[in-house]
């Protein structure tokens, strides 16, 4: 179940733009101008509409209507070339433009609610058969360094000066999770923002597998946007894929 709603005045905070998230991007786009960009779990569509601004086509899909809706409110400027759709990853390739996109992007720990194995799979595969020649795949998940086959897996807090999101993943025996989110307002009531949605935490390995089942011919790691080495410490991981 969630309570998206919970956490929709607090999104851009709690998961902000960094200028090394900007650098990367340029550098993932190189001199393509405009180039096709598709954002998956976009969510409020803040760092979208800047990619917009700057003259290039994008996309985003969220599930979340409530998402979807903020994210289209924000469309003031004429003439940019952005949209925004309601779909999951199981539809992208049947809504999307094949070999179409230079950039594809699963950030903030959205790709864990790809939340099975099989569907994981054909999400790679998917990516692969969207993007164009020449083009990256970036992922941002939480490390998981070595999933439990039970128990209890604490997230990264994120925090900003009004809030504090807390986040656990409950595994099963299937290998699969059940994530819960908290919004903790400095003393108030916590509210839910999420409670037993299934995910799927996603490992180093199981991403390498993956790519090269899909056909990626390249997957480079680093803990974060400024593409410093991932270590089994790192709190965060991020994949390229070519």
């Amino acid at each position: 179940m969630d309570y998206i709603h919970n956490i929709i005045e607090y999104y851009d905070e709690l998961y902000p733009v960094s200028e090394d998230q900007k650098k990367l991007f340029s550098e993932l786009i190189g001199e393509r101008m405009p180039a096709r960009i598709l954002r998956v779990g976009c969510s409020t569509g803040f760092f979208e509409h800047q990619l917009a601004r700057a003259g290039h086509d994008v996309t985003g899909i969220e599930t979340s209507k409530e998402m979807i809706e903020t994210a289209s409110r924000r469309r003031r400027m004429p003439n940019t070339a952005i949209r925004f759709f309601q779909m999951s990853t199981i539809e992208m390739t049947r809504f999307l433009g094949k070999k179409f996109y230079n950039v594809i992007s699963c950030l903030n720990d959205k790709l864990l609610f790809v939340h099975d194995r099989t569907l994981m799979r054909k999400f790679f595969y998917d990516c692969k058969s969207l993007l164009a020649d020449e083009g990256h795949v970036l992922l941002q998940i939480p490390n998981f360094s070595s999933v439990p086959e039970h128990g209890t897996i604490r997230l990264p807090v994120r925090e900003s000066i009004r809030v504090r999101l807390d986040t656990s993943i409950e595994m099963q025996e299937s290998g699969e999770g059940l994530m819960t989110q908290t919004l903790d307002h400095s003393g108030t009531k916590p509210l839910p923002v999420l409670k037993d949605v299934a995910v799927f935490p996603l490992t180093k390995n199981e991403i390498e597998s993956f790519s090269k089942e899909a056909g990626f011919t390249s997957v480079e790691f680093f803990a974060d946007y400024a593409k410093n080495p991932l270590l089994p410490e790192s709190p965060y991981l991020l994949a390229i894929l070519s």
